[in-house]
């Protein structure tokens, strides 16, 4: 009996460590995509918005974490667009931007 369970636990555990890997570039680019509207092709926006390409990753992070846990207000539907991503998330999109060019 002990012998049938682990294989059980082992495949768990493998499936499961799966999910725990940091999201790979193509997963954050197409997050990212969704920030288009307002945020510009690759971040590159509009006169009269904010252009996300080449701002270091941490600002961009902190800043959507804030939006996150409502520390900072929003005018438009960034807070609630940042509640629908987990932290890692966030900082990978975050990373995305960071390594576009202005």
């Amino acid at each position: 009996m002990k012998f049938k369970i682990f294989p059980a636990v082992l495949c768990w555990t493998l499936a499961t460590t799966a999910y725990a890997q940091a999201p790979s570039a193509a997963q954050a680019r197409n997050w990212a995509a969704s920030c288009a509207a307002c945020h510009g092709t690759n971040g590159q926006a509009q006169p009269g918005m904010i252009s996300l390409a080449g701002v270091p990753q941490e600002v961009i992070a902190q800043k959507m974490l804030d939006f996150k846990a409502g520390r900072l207000p929003a005018a438009t539907i960034m807070h609630q667009l940042a509640k629908g991503y987990t932290d890692d998330e966030i900082n990978a999109i975050a990373a995305h931007f960071a390594a576009q060019k202005k």
